[in-house]
This record gives structure tokens, C-alpha cells and sequence, in this order.
């Protein structure tokens, strides 16, 4: 039996990416965002699904999780990949912006994580993976990204107090913590940077099917500095 696994997120940069390895190893990938523009690919795979979530209504979120249960009878994994970005420091960062990056990269992950967390404690396993950032990580590199970094940061403290609840089972909560991924975007905004100390996009997809894999079965509480030379 192929492994089922939820990726939010599916059809930017990084998510097509994770899409297109997970496929190529034979999972079944139901696969959220608002469009699949970069996901032609994929369309007419038989193990592909693009459902159109909005991420930040809860009761949508536990809705979809219980018809993906309900359908496939288990979720084994979940890569949790949306979420947003936004510049400033603590002078123009107000409770607006604070708020604003809270619900796309805390709530968005959340919303998703607290039915997911509790139907893989049911099944006694499970692969949880967060989105982080270096920032979130290391808050003294929020100093002009504060909403951002301590969102992020959310993201660190929530799979911690998982971990500890799924302690003595085969569940595992992840973080990923990437520095700057090799984007188009990226390398628009930042022309005279050394692209290759970024990280390619598909080096993070590698990193998450080893999460997911079971060579990953032996691996607890673990954040992953995905940062190459960056």
C-alpha cells in the first residue's frame, strides 16, 4: 500500500518541488493551494489530487482532513509548506502585521496539524512536518523581519509540545528551517547574490521524503538547518 501524505503549499516554488519527489516515490500526495498553475506536471497522475483549501478557516481545514480520512482510510504524513512573508522591524511592524503573519504561517499549519496530530495518535504513527525559518530559529535575524520571525518561531514551541505527547509512539513532528531557497523570485530581488550558497528547492524535497521515509523511523524532535552556504 502506497503512503499518503497532505502538502499545503503544493504549487510554489518549493512545494512543486516536494510534489514531484513524493509522486516519484510512488505516494499518494493530496496536494492543497488556491491553483495548480505550476503543477501540469502532475495532472493527470493517477496519485494526484489539488483541493482548493482555504487554510485559514478551521472548520474547512477539519473538514478536509476527516473526507481524506474517511476516503483513505489512513494520513501517514503531512508536509506543511504554505505560508507568507512579510519585511519590518519592530518600528513599523504594528498589531495588524503581527496578526497577518500569525494567521498565514501559525494558524494556516495549525489548523491542518491539530486534526492530523490527533487521527495519527489513533493509528500509533505518523510524519508531521512543519515549515520554519532561520529567523524563527534564531530570533537575533528577525531584527527587520519581526512578524515573521516570531510566527515562525510559534512553529518551533507547537511540534516540541507534540513531540512530547507522541513520546513512545511512531509519530514524529518535524521542522524544516531553510535559509534562502533558489527561486526565480529570489534571484529577481537579489541579482547580485551568490546563488549557489542558496538551497535548491529540490535538495529541501530530499530532506522531507527522508522525514517521511522509513530510514526516517529512528529520528525524534528533530529541526532540520537546511541552510547550504547561505
Amino acid at each position: 500500500m502506497p503512503k499518503t501524505i497532505i502538502i499545503t503549499g503544493a504549487n510554489g516554488n518549493l512545494g512543486t518541488a516536494v510534489v514531484k519527489k513524493f509522486l516519484d516515490q510512488d505516494y499518494k500526495v493530496i496536494a492543497v493551494d488556491h491553483s495548480g498553475s505550476h503543477l501540469g506536471f502532475a495532472d493527470r497522475h493517477p496519485n494526484f489530487e489539488l483541493h482548493g483549501i482555504e487554510l485559514t478557516d478551521e472548520a474547512e481545514c477539519k473538514t478536509f482532513v476527516n473526507e481524506a480520512i474517511a476516503l483513505y482510510g489512513n494520513i501517514d504524513c503531512a508536509v506543511l509548506l504554505a505560508g507568507g512573508f512579510e519585511m519590518g522591524g519592530i518600528d513599523t511592524t504594528d498589531t495588524a502585521q503581527l496578526r497577518k503573519m500569525f494567521t498565514l504561517n501559525f494558524e494556516t499549519a495549525y489548523h491542518l496539524a491539530r486534526p492530523l496530530f490527533q487521527h495519527m495518535m489513533q493509528n500509533g504513527y505518523g510524519r508531521l512536518v512543519f515549515t520554519g525559518a532561520r529567523p524563527g530559529l534564531n530570533l537575533k535575524e528577525g531584527t527587520n523581519k519581526i512578524a515573521y520571525a516570531l510566527s515562525k518561531s510559534l512553529l518551533f514551541s507547537l511540534a516540541e509540545i507534540l513531540n512530547k505527547e507522541a513520546k513512545g509512539k511512531n509519530i514524529t513532528v518535524s521542522v524544516i528551517a531553510p535559509s534562502t531557497i533558489d527561486t526565480k523570485p529570489n534571484r529577481d530581488s537579489m541579482p547580485d547574490a551568490t546563488f549557489d550558497n542558496w538551497v535548491k528547492p529540490e535538495a529541501i524535497a530530499d530532506v522531507l521524503a527522508f522525514i517521511c521515509s522509513d530510514s526516517g523511523n529512528v529520528l525524534r524532535e528533530s529541526v532540520y538547518k537546511v541552510y547550504n552556504n547561505a
